[in-house]
C-alpha cells in the first residue's frame, strides 16, 4: 500500500482539516516552525500505531480530539477475513469513490494528562440504504436472519462464509443508496479486515533532525532495525520451527512441573497453567558501527556522523532494489543538515535514486533553497502560514515555484559565471563526468563538479513545467545562461524543443543546444555498456532509446518471474525500470568513457562543443 494523502486536524497548529498530497518523491519547503515537522510526526503516529501526547492537540481546537487520516493507494488485491476466504475492500464498500482506502484515526485528549488510543474508521462510498448500511457489524446468524427479512436467495450461497453472505444481500438491493460516510472498524468482521491491512502497511522510518548523530539513536537504528526485519524475514520459515520445537520442549517440562505439583499441593497445581512465550526475533539483534582504529561513529565530527547514518537509507534501499519490495517510506528531516555544499549535491542525488525504487517513498523537510531549487517542480509542498494557520500548497500549482522563491530566494548570494539549464540531474551527472574524463585527459575543457562546487556554475533540471519559471527568475541575475535540449523526435521531424530553444537564443547572454541524438544517454559508446551487459542490444545509432535497451537487458538477465512484454503492461514499473537504467548510464557507464570512445560516439564533437563554450564564459573575468 502506498501513502498518497495525509489530512490532519486538531494537531498542532493544524486546527482545521489541512491536507497534503504525497507522491514517490515530496519536499516540504518552509521556513522554520512552519509545521513541517508536525506532518512527519502525524505520519509516524499513524503507521507506528503511537498514540500523541496531550500538548499535540491544537489549543484553538473546540473539542479534545485530534484527527489522523491517511489514503491509501496501491491496495491489496485480496483480503482474508472469513476462514481463508477472500474478499477485498472494493467488494465490502470499504473504499471511497476514487478508489482508495481512506482511515482515520481519532484520539480523545481527557484533560487529565492521558490521551485515548485510537478510534479507528473508513472513510468509504459505503451503502446506506436501511437494512443494507450494518451488514459488517453483523455476526453469521443475523446475516442469515436479515438474508431471511429481506427474502435474498441464499440457495447458491455459502451460508458459513460472512462475506458470501453480506455479497448475497447487497446484491439483492436495488439501490444500495451509497454514500460517502464515516464506518467505525469495530465490529469483528470490520477488526479483521483492519488487522488485514495493517500488514500491508508502509513501514514508516524517521531520521530526525534534532537529536544527537550516534548510531544507536532510535532514527539511526530505524533503518537497521528494517534491515534486520528483512533478513529475518527471509528465514522466517525455519525460526519458526525451531521456535515451535523450543515451545514444545519447554511446555512439556512446564507441564511435567505442574504434574510434579499436584503430587505435593493439587490446590497450588489447580491454580497454574504453563504458558510458553517468546520475543520477537529480531529484539535478539543490534548493529553499531566503528571507523578506522575502532573509533566508534560517535567520536566523529556531526557532519560524518550525519553522512553515515543518512546513508543507513541508502544502503537499505540498494538492497530493496534488488528485487524485493520493501514498501518502506523513509522520512528525513533536513538532510543538508552539518552538510558541506558538496555532500548535499550527492544527497539530492542519493534521494532521487531511493525515491525510484520499488516500494520506497521519501519524504524530506527543508528550508534551505539549494536543496529546493535540485528537485522537480512536482515534488515540492511548500509549507506556510496563512492568516496565522498553516497552509500547504502542491508543486502541481502554477504560481508554487514562485511563492517558494519570494519565501526563500532561489539562489545563495555568491560569485556565479554561468547558468546551465538542463532537462534532469542525469544529464547533469553525464556533463560532470565526461567533463572530469576530457579534463584529465588534458583536454581544454572545464571540470564542471570543480566549478560547480567553487560556486562558479549553478546547474538548473528544468524538466517540465518548471521552465518558464525559471527562465523568468534568471533574467535578474545579469549572467551567461546555457540551455540543453534532447532532441528525442527523429528527422525529419522537427526537435521537440525547438521553439523554445529559438525564443530563448533569441534573447541576449543566453545560449540553447539541441542535441543531434535523441538523447543524452545516446553519447554513451555501445562497447562500455557491453563490456557488463553483454545481452544490451544498442548499436550506437543516434535515435535508438538507450535507457529503454539496457532496462530490458538488466531486466531479463535479474527477473525470471515476469517477461519484458508483462512488464511493458505495467507503466508505473517501466518508468522507474527506465529511470533506474539512464541513473546507471549517466552515473556508472559514464564512468568508463575515454576521449577516444567519446571521438567515435560524437564525431560532430558537439559535448566537447557544449563543454569548451561554457569554459570560456567560466573564464572570463568581470
Amino acid at each position: 500500500m502506498r501513502l498518497v494523502q495525509l489530512r490532519l486536524s486538531h494537531f498542532r497548529g493544524y486546527k482545521e482539516e489541512t491536507s497534503v498530497d504525497l507522491d514517490d518523491l515530496v519536499v516540504l519547503i518552509g521556513k522554520n516552525d512552519s509545521g513541517k515537522s508536525s506532518l512527519l510526526d502525524a505520519m509516524n503516529i499513524f503507521l507506528n500505531d503511537l498514540v500523541p501526547e496531550q500538548d499535540d492537540r491544537c489549543v484553538h481546537a473546540t473539542d479534545q480530539k485530534v484527527d489522523i487520516t491517511c489514503v491509501f493507494d496501491d491496495l491489496p488485491s485480496q483480503i482474508v477475513i472469513d476462514e481463508q476466504y477472500p474478499t477485498d475492500l472494493a467488494s465490502e464498500y470499504l473504499l471511497d469513490q476514487s478508489g482508495r482506502f481512506v482511515a482515520k484515526k481519532v484520539f480523545t485528549c481527557t484533560g487529565t494528562g492521558k490521551v485515548k488510543a485510537a478510534t479507528v474508521y473508513a472513510l468509504a462510498y459505503h451503502p446506506t440504504a436501511d437494512k443494507y448500511d450494518d451488514l459488517l457489524t453483523l455476526t453469521n446468524a443475523k446475516l442469515k436472519q436479515r438474508a431471511k427479512d429481506l427474502s435474498v436467495d441464499l440457495k447458491t450461497v455459502n451460508q458459513t462464509i460472512n462475506t458470501s453472505l453480506r455479497r448475497a444481500i447487497w446484491n439483492h438491493a436495488a439501490d444500495l443508496e451509497r454514500q460517502q460516510i464515516e464506518i467505525e472498524l469495530k465490529s469483528e468482521a470490520a477488526e479483521r479486515i483492519w488487522e488485514q491491512l495493517r500488514k500491508h502497511f508502509p513501514v514508516f522510518a524517521l531520521f530526525k533532525s534534532d537529536r544527537p548523530s550516534t548510531d544507536q539513536d532510535s532514527e539511526a537504528q530505524d533503518p537497521l532495525k528494517l534491515a534486520i526485519k528483512e533478513a529475518i524475514k527471509s528465514q522466517e520459515d525455519t525460526l519458526n520451527i525451531i521456535a515451535q520445537r523450543v515451545k514444545q520442549e519447554v511446555q512439556s517440562i512446564a507441564n511435567k512441573t505442574v504434574e510434579k505439583i499436584a503430587e505435593m499441593n493439587p490446590e497450588l497445581a489447580r491454580e497454574l497453567t504453563p504458558r510458553v512465550t517468546n520475543k520477537n526475533w529480531d529484539s535478539l539483534f543490534s548493529v553499531s558501527l566503528t571507523g578506522d582504529n575502532d573509533i566508534p561513529i560517535n567520536k566523529r565530527g556531526s557532519g560524518t556522523r550525519r553522512l553515515v547514518l543518512l546513508n543507513f537509507f541508502r544502503a537499505q534501499a540498494e538492497k530493496d532494489a534488488e528485487g524485493k519490495a520493501s514498501n518502506i517510506i523513509y522520512a528525513i528531516e533536513e538532510p543538508e543538515t552539518s552538510q558541506h555544499p558538496h555532500n548535499q549535491r550527492l544527497l539530492v542525488d542519493a534521494i532521487q535514486d531511493l525515491a525510484s525504487n520499488d516500494g520506497c517513498q521519501v519524504i524530506l523537510t527543508t528550508h534551505t533553497p539549494v536543496l529546493a531549487r535540485s528537485f522537480p517542480q512536482s515534488s515540492l509542498r511548500f509549507v506556510t502560514q496563512r492568516n496565522g494557520w498553516p497552509d500547504i500548497h502542491s508543486g502541481h500549482d502554477e504560481g508554487t515555484l514562485t511563492e517558494i522563491t519570494a519565501s526563500l530566494g532561489v539562489l545563495p548570494d555568491h560569485g556565479i559565471k554561468a547558468f546551465w539549464g538542463v532537462e534532469g540531474r542525469h544529464d547533469i551527472t553525464f556533463l560532470k563526468e565526461i567533463s572530469r574524463i576530457l579534463n584529465q585527459a588534458g583536454e581544454s575543457v572545464p571540470d564542471l563538479e570543480e566549478a560547480e562546487e567553487d560556486g562558479r556554475l549553478v546547474f538548473v533540471p528544468l524538466g517540465g513545467s518548471n521552465l518558464d519559471l525559471w527562465v523568468s527568475r534568471l533574467k535578474g541575475f545579469n549572467r551567461p545562461e546555457f540551455y540543453l535540449m534532447d532532441r528525442d523526435t527523429e528527422p525529419p521531424a522537427s526537435p521537440k524543443y525547438q521553439p523554445i530553444a529559438t525564443q530563448l537564443s533569441q534573447r541576449s547572454n543566453c545560449t540553447a543546444w539541441i542535441t543531434k541524438k535523441r538523447e543524452i544517454e545516446n553519447y554513451i559508446h555501445p562497447d562500455v555498456i557491453k563490456a557488463e551487459c553483454p545481452s544490451y542490444s544498442g548499436a550506437g545509432h543516434a535515435f535508438e532509446d538507450v535507457p529503454v535497451l539496457l532496462a530490458k537487458a538488466l531486466h531479463e538477465a535479474s527477473d525470471t518471474t515476469q517477461t519484458w512484454a508483462d512488464l511493458q503492461a505495467n507503466q508505473e514499473k517501466l518508468g522507474k525500470k527506465v529511470s533506474n537504467a539512464k541513473r546507471r548510464l549517466c552515473g556508472h557507464f559514464t564512468l568508463k568513457m575515454t576521449p577516444q570512445y567519446l571521438t567515435q560516439i560524437d564525431p560532430d564533437n558537439e559535448v566537447r562543443l557544449w563543454l569548451q563554450t561554457l569554459g570560456q564564459a567560466l573564464s572570463a573575468t568581470e
